[in-house]
């Protein structure tokens, strides 16, 4: 069996192409640059060199493929290329779809997100509900329209296309914004921002494995969503206490300070170490609930996902494995950063120097 697959060396990627290997698969990987090609050689995978914006460079290493799995994103939140986002996002996915429905490839996997179903405001909901925003963060709404105005339509037009919906994915290796905050509560940080937000738990190991069977079981032209618990992040952060004997933050920052600060807080970013969680986009998604089943891929697929306790002390560990090296990376940008300011402000100076000459002239 060959996959074509693209998105390889990203945090889910990885574990589903291990996955297919292990499996026996033939894996051919799409990669950009020299590390995207020794990570995926290392793996064992085949590698194509390309770019999901460019069909051509796709075109031999998808040809004669059995399944095609679809995850390549630009994922960021704060400080975004809002033009950039989209070609990749929504045109790159467009191209990749197509030339696979071109090459009569009999299955496509494309991933997709639950953040295209928005704001749930507290409601569980499935794969038959439907929103059209309003759009929080730009990723949000890139994948919103790559899902349902490029997928959707391809499958009404008869693409062997399924679609996987993954939520919050956490594990060791990641470095999203549930990362960072489990790293802030590792080393003591004694604030909670949010504590109402409210997101669903999936171990990536667990997602890449429901990838998989999306592929060998899934139904063409249907959706799954592939999510654990959902959880109140001032819980989520109580439970990490009672796993790792530390204390729980005593400070619980409300959902509307935060969003009303977000604004100083995305001057500040470029000086802070959390750009995407102290950004006006991360800010924007506090407060908010993204609360979706996975009944159907359980029911359908057969998915399943080991306890939250052992995922997450599995994290923390890795964690604590990596903390030194952490450190010493955010030391060097801290270094950087100050540089950066000390430019700043030495241009300010300059500029306000220029403007005292010309009032005493």
């Amino acid at each position: 069996m060959k996959a074509f697959f693209t998105g390889g060396t990203g945090f889910i990627g990885q574990h589903v192409i291990r996955k297919l290997l292990d499996r026996g698969y033939d894996v051919v990987a799409l990669a950009r640059s020299p590390e995207s090609v020794s990570k995926l050689t290392g793996m064992g995978a085949t590698v194509e060199i390309g770019d999901i914006t460019d069909i051509s460079s796709m075109r031999d290493g998808m040809a004669g493929s059995d399944v095609v799995f679809h995850m390549a994103a630009l994922y960021t939140i704060g400080g975004v290329d809002r033009e950039q986002m989209e070609i990749v996002n929504v045109g790159g996915t467009r191209k990749v779809l197509r030339l696979a429905l071109e090459l009569g490839v009999p299955r496509i996997i494309y991933t997709s997100t639950v953040n295209v179903l928005g704001d749930t405001k507290g409601a569980f909901v499935d794969e038959s509900y439907y929103s059209e925003g309003p759009f929080l963060i730009e990723y949000e709404r890139t994948k919103w329209l790559a899902h349902y105005k490029v997928a959707a339509p391809l499958i009404e037009k008869g693409a062997p296309i399924i679609i996987v919906m993954p939520g919050q994915v956490y594990g060791p290796g990641d470095h999203s914004i549930i990362a960072e905050m489990m790293r802030l509560f590792y080393r003591g940080f004694p604030a909670v921002m949010g504590p109402d937000t409210v997101v669903t738990f999936a171990h990536v190991e667990d997602v890449a494995e429901g990838h998989i069977l999306a592929a060998e079981k899934g139904h063409i032209g249907e959706s799954y969503i592939l999510t654990g618990p959902a959880i109140p992040i001032g819980e989520i952060v109580d439970f990490w206490a009672h796993l790792t004997g530390k204390p729980a933050p005593s400070l619980r920052i409300p959902s509307s300070l935060v969003r009303a600060t977000a604004p100083l807080a995305d001057m500040a970013s470029p000086f802070t170490d959390l750009d995407a969680a102290f950004s006006k986009e991360g800010a924007s998604l506090v407060g908010t609930t993204y609360m979706a089943r996975s009944d159907k891929a359980r029911e359908e697929l057969g998915w399943q996902t080991r306890p939250l306790q052992t995922g997450m002390l599995e994290t923390f560990e890795w964690i604590a494995a990596t903390e030194d090296e952490r450190k010493t990376a955010v030391v060097r940008r801290r270094e950087e950063q100050i540089a950066r300011l000390a430019m700043f402000s030495a241009a300010l100076l300059f500029i306000a120097w220029l403007f005292s000459r010309r009032r005493n002239k």
